[in-house]
């Protein structure tokens, strides 16, 4: 996927932050992306500041619902005709010792950012085998490394990598490129966060977009089938 012109990507949890940034790469290079998120309102207004709309999809959807992806899905192929890179990046987080997590904030949590990456997958993966695509996740550090109130959250994590690496497993032989990337501290709005010159020392969106094109522009050989990726250094206390 050496020539990334023309290409069609779809993005999930796109409107901002690390979906955005990669959006924003993505189609610098000539791609046409497409990018979903809940708030259709929040989603056409980043599509703007994107680009025009011959190269831009905005999508209303839920990744915690099969149909909803499904639905964007077929948005993009009725459109575009084809989709050869799917980024599933929708996330939320809730931190707070298991004996005060809330059966709400922990359902939320397995529901889009475990059941999310699922569902995305299931709802693109006939297309991908046909133009022989590229799935990405957005794991995190958090999935191989557990901290005290992130119970909930490490659960998804640790899942999405595992999931991941065993599609991956399941895809390749329909030349299907199946990755993860697991980012440290990023300068985004995660977790009620407004970015900052203090998250100047994180890792900043469009980091995590510039390694999304290496991936794509690896050899077809070659497969970095998980990625870690943190700062440089840490912020200095």
């Amino acid at each position: 996927m050496q020539n990334l012109k023309g290409k069609v990507a779809y993005i999930t949890g796109g409107s901002k932050g690390i979906g955005y940034g990669v959006a924003e790469k993505l189609i610098a290079t000539g791609m046409k992306v497409a990018i979903s998120g809940r708030t259709l309102k929040k989603v056409e207004t980043a599509a703007q500041y994107l680009g025009d709309s011959e190269n831009v999809l905005a999508l209303q959807s839920d990744v915690s619902k099969l149909n909803s992806e499904k639905e964007a899905i077929q948005k993009i192929l009725d459109i575009w005709g084809q989709v050869d890179v799917v980024l599933a990046n929708a996330g939320v987080g809730h931190f707070a010792p298991v004996y005060e997590m809330s059966e709400e904030q922990w359902h939320q949590m397995i529901d889009t950012n475990l059941s999310g990456v699922f569902h995305t997958l299931k709802a693109s993966v006939q297309a991908l085998k046909k133009s022989k695509g590229y799935y990405i996740t957005l794991a995190s550090l958090a999935g191989t490394n557990f901290f005290a109130s992130g119970a909930g959250y490490n659960a998804t994590k640790f899942g999405v990598v595992g999931f991941t690496q065993a599609a991956m497993l399941d895809l390749r032989k329909y030349d299907v490129k199946v990755s993860t990337i697991m980012p440290g501290s990023v300068a985004t709005h995660f977790n009620n966060n407004e970015p900052s010159e203090k998250d100047a020392w994180k890792i900043q969106p469009e980091d995590i977009g510039e390694l999304v094109l290496d991936l794509l522009k690896m050899h077809p050989r070659t497969l970095p089938s998980k990625i870690e990726v943190r700062p440089t250094r840490p912020d200095k206390k």
